[in-house]
């Protein structure tokens, strides 16, 4: 079975993104030199799938930071949008969640990183997502895009573990649990 993991920071009040989806409150944490996981997080993974939105802001950094795989989800993006520059195994597919966690695991994929506030949503609805690790950045935006929107139902999480660092970052990794009605 292919499983959803999510990794991502958040601010205080849960925002993963400005209104206009830029994340520049989360630039200053990324020069502390602390260890958050990241790396390892990545060795686990297949690839990415992530949100339109999310691919944008990535190209706005004027790198590539993925090695891996990385398939954007996106009804109005299109393989003439994906620029030149990138790697290969950079592609656009319009499936639908569940539809492309059945094609990644054709693919042989059996971890995936979902990466992007309304496609973390859509796959925490439908139940694709196995677990989240949440990076909290101690700082207030007051508006902007939430890792979280509403459900059909609750979504019951077990804590597996949380660090806090000398920055103030805190993080913490849930597993969805077995409890949940939508597992």
């Amino acid at each position: 079975m292919t499983t959803g993991h999510v990794y991502i920071a958040t601010t205080l009040d849960g925002f993963v993104a400005r209104e206009d989806h830029r994340i520049d409150w989360l630039n200053a944490y990324h020069q502390t030199g602390e260890d958050l996981g990241y790396d390892a997080f990545m060795e686990s993974v297949d690839g990415l799938v992530m949100g339109r939105n999310s691919f944008q802001t990535v190209l706005s950094f004027g790198f590539w930071p993925y090695k891996k795989p990385v398939i954007v989800l996106s009804q109005t993006l299109a393989s003439k949008d994906i620029p030149e520059t990138l790697p290969s195994n950079v592609e656009v597919s319009t499936l639908s969640p569940t539809e492309i966690m059945a094609d990644l695991k054709k693919r042989g994929w059996s971890r995936v990183y979902v990466d992007g506030g309304r496609l973390v949503q859509s796959f925490t609805r439908l139940g694709l997502i196995e677990d989240y690790i949440v990076t909290t950045v101690p700082i207030l935006i007051g508006r902007g895009c939430r890792l979280f929107g509403e459900l059909n139902s609750d979504v019951h999480l077990e804590c597996v573990s949380t660090a806090g660092y000398p920055s103030g970052l805190v993080q913490t990794h849930y597993r969805v649990s077995p409890r949940s009605p939508i597992q």
